[in-house]
């Protein structure tokens, strides 16, 4: 019985697909890490105080 090369290239690339690597599930990049650090410092600088808010209308600018 002998196997041919090309089945022991196919179960060689298929191990090495089945790799496990270090990162945890859901783990993100230095970089990813960086531009969510970012967006979260651009909505905090966007976001408006909640006891600024009125919902009756006392906030509102009174016509002159």
């Amino acid at each position: 019985m002998t196997i041919k090369p090309a089945a022991v290239v196919v179960a060689l690339l298929l191990l090495a697909a089945c790799g496990s690597t270090d990162d945890a599930p859901g783990a993100v990049s230095q970089s990813e890490q960086q531009q969510l650090n970012d967006a979260a410092a651009s909505l905090d600088a966007n976001s408006v105080d909640a006891n600024a808010v009125s919902l009756d209308g006392e906030n509102e600018s009174q016509p002159q």
